[in-house]
């Protein structure tokens, strides 16, 4: 167990202000990856607050280019403490989303963090500028304490993830040996709720779909030609509920996964979804009422509908129209074969009278996780229950999307994300902020963590 002191110490860090001064100056920075302004803030973000950061815990800090012209730069952080010690990876992203400036609440500035009772307000203050500065400060506190961490750290940043990570997996590919790693150890995403300290050990996957039914270059008269002429929005519709029902059942039998294993089902006992202040209440009798609602988020597939259009639907005529179509989304577990999905999807609508509804595949990222009653999952949990003196959720992946595939895919690595945000953080969104209480008790988590790794060396390796 960590002393006394050094919880004090953490949380002192937090409540004195450091922690609130060190984010705003890197709020400040507008490191936005889908503008040419921002790959510029992104640069000077490496340069001058997060190589600083890793030199001052005696890493060496090296620089790579992108082999994607997409993405931009990576930046590698290396301590090497003894050849015999565990390595730790830890993983943040620089970049954030757009700023949106103009459309958060009381004419808050999104680049400047400001307090507003336990939120902090700004972008990239959740996602991920607050989360990778907590385990920063953890590593920061820890090696002042001791005088060494105990384990061997590697610290890899992209300034791409906002934009899908281009160039990442290609560029762990390509350095395997100096991302070689006992275990990946990294916070992005949010915590079960406000007030419960997560680990999860993955990401769902998603498949973009669009339908399009481009059935003639005008519209005719519904009154003259309806009864004759086939409707493309009505065929979109029938065909849309052939693959997933108005109620949100998933009807295509490949598009599921082949099972709920029993540790997964073990893992979301209990676990409540949307318990939070604020959160929207889940719809009763929504998607497969045989799982929990956990069960549901966390371990089983969903087809969503994201758009859906015909004609102009805030001005319609009285015309049948040509053409209607409609962006579908697929989220997946790990397990789902999603090799043959245009294949799938388009035979199962012939086979339903739906011959005319084009199926074109969009962006996908695969989804991945590590094994939930694994080694290194249990030891995690184990030790943070020990420092919080409460349980922990454990959750075999997050509902969203995270590059976790690049760690235990191709660097064949067991993953534990330990998030410092909530489900209510509004990231991606105007009034983006992070719980000072999260903060708080997340430097302690992450301290917890690390100061195990390195005093109980003998943890061991999980076999995934």
């Amino acid at each position: 167990m960590i002393s006394a002191k050094l919880i004090e110490q953490a949380e002192n860090h937090v409540d004195f202000g450091a922690f609130f001064g060190e984010l705003a100056t890197m709020v400040g920075y507008r490191t936005e990856s889908t503008s040419a302004g921002g790959r510029v803030a992104l640069k000077a973000y490496l340069d001058e607050i997060l190589t600083p950061a890793l030199a001052g815990l005696g890493c060496s800090v090296t620089e790579y280019p992108n082999p994607d012209p997409a993405g931009g730069p990576f930046l590698v952080g290396t301590r090497v403490e003894s050849p015999e010690s565990p390595t730790v990876l830890c993983y943040g992203h620089a970049d954030v989303v757009d700023g949106q400036s103009g459309q958060w609440r009381d004419c808050r500035d999104p680049w400047t963090l400001t307090a507003e009772g336990d939120r902090w307000y700004g972008r990239g203050a959740a996602d991920n500028k607050g989360q990778h500065l907590v385990n920063i400060t953890a590593l920061r506190l820890l090696l002042a304490d001791q005088g060494a961490l105990g384990f061997n750290l590697t610290w890899l940043f992209e300034t791409g993830e906002e934009i899908g990570s281009p160039g990442l997996a290609e560029f762990a590919a390509a350095h395997r040996d100096e991302l070689k790693a006992d275990v990946l150890i990294a916070s992005d995403g949010p915590r079960l709720d406000a007030t419960t300290p997560t680990l999860f050990l993955g990401a769902r996957g998603g498949v973009g779909i669009m339908l399009d039914v481009d059935l003639r270059p005008d519209a005719y008269h519904s009154g003259n030609w309806g009864g004759v002429l086939r409707n493309p929005a009505t065929t979109l519709a029938g065909a849309i509920a052939s693959l997933v029902d108005g109620h949100g059942r998933i009807q295509v039998p490949e598009l599921l996964p082949p099972e709920l294993p029993d540790a997964v089902r073990a893992a979301l006992a209990g676990v409540q979804v949307a318990n939070s202040p604020g959160d929207p209440v889940a719809d009763e009798g929504w998607g497969d009422t045989s799982l929990t609602a956990a069960e549901r988020l966390y371990g089983w597939n969903t087809l969503e509908v994201l758009s859906l259009g015909a004609a102009d639907v805030d001005n319609p005529v009285n015309a049948i129209p040509g053409r209607a179509r409609a962006i579908l989304q697929l989220r997946y577990v790990a397990g789902t074969n999603v090799d043959h999905l245009t294949e799938v999807i388009a035979r199962h609508l012939a086979t339903h009278g739906y011959p005319m509804v084009g199926v074109t595949m969009l962006n996908s990222f695969p989804a991945s996780r590590t094994e939930i009653d694994g080694t290194w999952p249990q030891w995690a949990k184990q030790t943070l229950e020990q420092v919080t003196g409460k349980p922990v959720a454990v959750l075999p992946n997050i509902g969203g999307s995270l590059p976790n595939h690049v760690f235990t895919d191709i660097l064949g690595l067991p993953t534990l994300w330990l998030p410092h945000s909530y489900p209510g953080c509004l990231q991606h969104a105007p009034d983006e902020h992070m719980l000072r209480p999260i903060a708080r008790e997340g430097i302690v988590l992450a301290i917890a963590l690390f100061h195990a790794l390195g005093n109980q060396v003998s943890s061991g390796k999980d076999s995934q």
